[in-house]
């Protein structure tokens, strides 16, 4: 994710956080998925798309608690 992404989910409200948070952990599971059957070509996605559930997570948490 690169700054300019970072900088536009701090703008966004918790609901638009919220369905991006759902789309990537869908996105998620289904690279598991698709790792496990052996269809997945580039691995790091899985960790770069942990990485960024972890950032939504982190700027919801700091709108909630604002």
């Amino acid at each position: 994710m690169k700054q300019t992404e970072i900088k536009a989910l701090r703008t966004q409200s918790l609901p638009e956080l919220q369905a991006i948070f759902r789309e990537n952990r869908e996105r998620l599971r289904v690279l598991r998925l698709d790792l496990a059957a052996g269809k997945v070509k580039n691995v790091r996605e899985i960790r770069t798309l942990r990485k960024d559930i972890a950032r939504i997570k982190t700027v919801a948490q700091s709108i909630q608690s604002a």
